[in-house]
């Protein structure tokens, strides 16, 4: 078990920790319960993503799209819960910061309140509008790049982004874009590694990987997959445990001495 954290994790104690510059690479996990969030802290993690994601792999959605800021409100609100000391950042859900700035910055407010520390927004050039109002409002924001799950209609799926010089080029460009309007980090998706290493040498802001390659300033994984919740996974996860085994074999054998009597035993019993 790693030591227990001492000094919360802060936005500006992210903003800096840029590989290059010597510092350990950042460790971020997603979850959406305060239990989840209790082993990501437990297990030393840098920040706890409150992700849209909570979509498909929790709520039994196919996608991301059918979420709402009330959705992830509540998620977060449990997260904050386990009063972790990692940095909460919460997903703003699709449609909830496309409109305008005022709509933007009313529902980030509402995840901030609800206890993240930092938001995290999808998409590149087209989004520094909407950087720039949560700036000036003072609510710390995270970039996202390549597979942009809320995209994925246009997208014509989860499909891998920055294959050719052309869309690489259009990811380059929005990662400035996106670190010049004020974002502190930006998560980059499904792309190719040489996509990704030349993303986080060409910020300096870290970057923080999810398929795309080793050479990113940090790595994210959902807490599902890295335990074995999730029985189809990505190319990219790593699993970690397989507590979804594990779990069936319990509920099973749990079943099984119900239905034959041995549960509850005595000692199991009040008197």
């Amino acid at each position: 078990m790693p030591e227990p954290r001492t000094v919360p994790v802060t936005v500006p104690a992210v903003r800096g920790a840029k590989r290059r510059h010597g510092h350990a690479p950042l460790v971020m996990v997603t979850a959406y319960d305060t239990p989840g969030a209790r082993i990501a802290e437990a297990g030393g993690v840098d920040l706890i993503l409150v992700g849209d994601s909570v979509a498909d792999n929790v709520l039994g959605y196919p996608d991301t799209l059918r979420v709402s800021i009330d959705d992830l409100a509540h998620h977060t609100a449990a997260v904050a819960r386990a009063n972790p000391r990692a940095l909460i950042v919460a997903d703003l859900p699709w449609m909830t910061y496309h409109l305008d700035r005022v709509d933007t910055v009313r529902n980030a407010a509402v995840l901030i309140r609800a206890g993240a520390q930092a938001v995290k927004l999808e998409g590149g050039s087209k989004r520094v509008p909407m950087i720039e109002a949560l700036m000036a409002a003072e609510i710390p924001v995270m970039g996202h790049l390549g597979l942009t799950p809320q995209s994925v209609n246009v997208m014509g799926g989860h499909r891998v982004q920055g294959r050719d010089e052309s869309a690489a080029h259009v990811l380059a460009v929005g990662a400035k874009e996106i670190e010049a309007a004020g974002c502190f980090a930006v998560v980059v998706e499904g792309v190719p590694a040489p996509i990704g290493a030349a993303l986080t040498e060409s910020l300096d802001v870290p970057t923080i990987g999810i398929g795309a390659g080793p050479d990113c300033d940090g790595q994210v994984l959902v807490l599902h997959d890295l335990l074995g919740f999730n029985r189809e996974v990505p190319k990219f996860v790593r699993r970690y445990a397989e507590l979804g085994d594990a779990a069936v074999a319990a509920v099973s054998a749990y079943a099984a001495d119900v239905r034959s009597g041995a549960f509850p035993s005595d000692a199991e019993s009040y008197h």
